[in-house]
């Protein structure tokens, strides 16, 4: 009983957090809308990054993500690699509109990797809320942390999967010409999402030279 409460648990606070907007989101429906399984693969590369993440930090990494210069780095890296992603998905709707894109330039695997890997608050919640899980998982035994990591990724899995599925059958119904609008909106949220991370990145810094507060 105390395995299925934990496991529920998990599944409420991991099914909080991807319903959450952010970078994931919009990039699953950017990619969905020429990619019906971007969703999915996109989880893929997002567990690539997790599932190591989850065990280093259960082994003592979570003080590095807490210190004031992981923040920064952080910040400043994943927010220049949302940018730059936001531009190239921005460009690519040139390319669409004249000749199409194939699904395998998107690449939905590279761009779960970059997000997990880049977005400062994903790793923050590993390194607090991620954190307890994960030894609470761990006191109830092996088997019970096995089932964490599985039930928390099937939750990225299924949601993601849900936003492509859905972003790919309302392009097709709504056309080419929307299609590319839902790009530019995705796009921009993106760009939005990482700006954000390299001012919070830079008021870190300027915080941490001047810890006064003058």
């Amino acid at each position: 009983m105390a395995t299925l409460a934990f496991l529920v648990q998990v599944f409420v606070i991991s099914l909080s957090g991807v319903l959450a907007p952010g970078p994931v989101t919009a990039t699953t429906i950017a990619l969905g809308a020429r990619n019906r399984y971007a969703g999915i693969l996109l989880a893929l590369g997002h567990v690539m990054v997790e599932l190591p993440l989850v065990i280093f930090i259960t082994l003592g990494l979570d003080r590095v993500f807490q210190s004031p210069t992981a923040k920064i780095s952080i910040g400043l890296i994943g927010g220049l690699i949302l940018i730059w992603m936001a531009a190239q998905m921005l460009r690519s709707m040139k390319d669409h509109a004249s000749k199409g894109a194939a699904p395998t330039k998107d690449r939905p695997v590279l761009a779960g990797i970059l997000l997990s890997a880049g977005n400062p608050y994903f790793l923050l919640w590993w390194a607090t809320v991620g954190l307890k899980l994960a030894s609470d998982a761990r006191q109830l035994g092996i088997w019970a942390f096995g089932l964490f990591a599985l039930v928390h990724w099937l939750c990225d899995a299924a949601w993601l999967s849900i936003l492509s599925w859905a972003s790919f059958k309302g392009t097709v119904l709504l056309g080419p010409h929307r299609q590319r609008i839902v790009l530019a909106i995705c796009g921009a949220a993106m760009a939005l999402f990482g700006v954000k991370f390299v001012y919070d990145a830079f008021a870190l810094l300027q915080l941490a030279g001047n810890p006064s507060g003058q």
